[in-house]
């Protein structure tokens, strides 16, 4: 019987981005399955004590470039835009359709979106508060994107979503990326290798 990992992350996340090839293959190498659970950042910000980037200290906003400046070079992600033309933007209905393709139910296309997304954000320079960025994007991942956007609208997803975020709080969630598995939490694309021995 395969584990459970429930990922919590924000759909315009640099380190979510940074992490999309490394986490998909630790989920193929223990056929993991993954609940792709997107979170409203600024709701975790508010009531965990986070503040968004733009609002925190110049030192504190320096070395977060200085970072993902060396994990875009250092894991060859040549084509990442450290400063993309969307960012931040409002993730809310990306969020309700990767919930509305199954996210929190281990479906497959789910995660495929949720990684075009963030792919379309850091490497695309496209807003995924653009429809019809957003029905490209299912579409790619082998969704019906008209119907599935006109789905994730619907109350029940827009409740979906907010849940989802609740529950993430409970469960101590600060940032993303967040994997949880067996109770434990691992906060960070750097923390990858600490999953992985909790999986082994």
């Amino acid at each position: 019987m395969s584990l459970t990992v429930n990922y919590y992350h924000f759909l315009i996340s640099p380190f979510s981005y940074l992490c999309i090839d490394r986490f998909n293959a630790l989920a193929s190498k223990y056929s993991l399955s993954v609940n792709y659970l997107p979170i409203a950042p600024m709701q975790v910000f508010a009531e965990t004590g986070g503040v968004p980037p733009a609002k925190r200290h110049p030192s504190r906003q320096r070395l977060r470039m200085d970072e993902l400046t060396r994990w875009s070079q250092y894991l060859g992600l040549n084509k990442m835009n450290l400063t993309p033309a969307h960012f931040p933007t409002d993730q809310s209905l990306g969020a309700q359709m990767v919930l509305a393709a199954g996210g929190a139910s281990g479906q497959a296309e789910a995660g495929k979106l949720s990684d075009a997304l963030l792919r379309a954000v850091w490497e695309e320079e496209k807003n995924i508060a653009d429809e019809s960025v957003l029905m490209a994007a299912a579409d790619g991942a082998g969704l019906v994107g008209e119907s599935l956007l006109a789905q994730a609208k619907e109350s029940t997803w827009v409740k979906a979503s907010a849940d989802a975020t609740e529950k993430a709080i409970d469960v101590g969630v600060i940032g993303s990326p967040t994997f949880e598995v067996n109770g434990e939490v691992f906060w960070g694309q750097d923390r990858l290798d600490f999953l992985e021995r909790a999986l082994s």
